[in-house]
């Protein structure tokens, strides 16, 4: 049986180079154990900008936001996460602060009210703050674009708070000037897909404009994965969607159905008791996020009586 192994890069050794050599599993899974039992050290100068985007919608961006920032602040980080989708918001719903939020970006910019007033704290945890652009269904007032975006990140990191180790922004869906003004202060992008066609052409084209703005350092996360799909050839593997882009791999998330009833709850998957597939992979994905870490998709050879194609996770 073949199956999809996924380790952290830092543990991916011999096993990738010499796919027919049996693996030291036990050794490895000790490895990976222990990584998560020890606090991430943060990599990079502070405040890291994310843009977490698609091109195409319904993937996962608003999910994997709320998830991942809600994660690198149970880590003890700062996070501030900018919705930046203009008229159809929705990280407010899936964080539960859709009724806290009172003025947006729009009427900071404007001088209707102070940047400190726009940003809703989380009373769970009270290091991740959120910052809408605009209201529901309203527009945004010509000439805003992407330089909205970066006196932002300039007043983020001058405020008396002191400045937030992270920035998240919610892309809209789309490549046209919503999806400009998202990606312009970001220096780093999280690409997310499902493993069908068009989802990965539209996130190789987004691929693409990221690079021409100068986002070179752009990892990926593979949403709703299905493993009973892929033992069927039904639904490409993690690694054929790793050949495709050539992008590294951040996380994989599987396929769950607690994510419906979190986003319909406002209480993100990451905060389930207990935790859920789901919710330890995006755990685990912003562990490697802090790290600037990734992953590695590897095949490797088990017994040869049974046959299938992929496993997520192994097994």
């Amino acid at each position: 049986m073949i199956s999809l192994q996924l380790f952290p890069n830092s543990f991916n050794t011999q096993n990738h180079h010499h796919p027919k050599t049996k693996p030291k599993t036990s050794a490895t899974a000790i490895k990976s154990l222990l990584q998560y039992n020890r606090k991430p050290q943060l990599a990079g100068d502070t405040p890291r900008v994310v843009v977490i985007t698609s091109g195409k919608g319904g993937v996962g961006k608003t999910t994997t936001t709320a998830n991942v920032g809600l994660s690198l602040a149970r880590l003890g980080l700062s996070v501030v996460a900018v919705d930046a989708d203009v008229g159809l918001r929705n990280l407010d719903l899936l964080l539960g602060l859709e009724n806290r939020v009172n003025y947006t970006l729009v009427e900071v910019l404007n001088g209707d009210c102070r940047l400190d007033q726009a940003l809703v704290r989380d009373k769970r945890w009270s290091n991740f703050e959120l910052l809408c652009i605009s209201k529901p269904r309203s527009k945004l007032p010509i000439g805003f674009g992407g330089k909205a975006l970066v006196w932002l990140v300039e007043a983020l990191k001058d405020r008396q708070e002191g400045c937030p180790d992270f920035i998240l922004i919610d892309c809209p869906a789309g490549i046209d000037a919503g999806f400009i003004t998202a990606i312009t202060p970001a220096n780093e992008a999280v690409l997310v897909t499902t493993p069908d066609i068009t989802s990965l052409r539209d996130a190789d084209r987004v691929t693409g404009l990221l690079e021409c703005d100068g986002i070179r350092d752009i990892k990926m996360i593979v949403n709703r994965v299905r493993t009973d799909m892929i033992k069927g050839e039904d639904m490409m593997s993690v690694l054929d969607v790793q050949e495709m882009l050539g992008l590294a791999l951040l996380g994989v998330i599987p396929e769950d159905s607690e994510v419906i009833r979190s986003t319909n709850r406002g209480f993100p998957l990451v905060l389930n008791k207990p935790p859920t597939l789901a919710g330890l992979a995006f755990e685990q994905a912003a562990w490697r996020l802090v790290e600037q870490d990734s992953m590695q998709a590897v095949m490797m050879e088990e017994e040869p009586k049974k046959r299938g194609w992929f496993s997520f996770f192994g097994g």
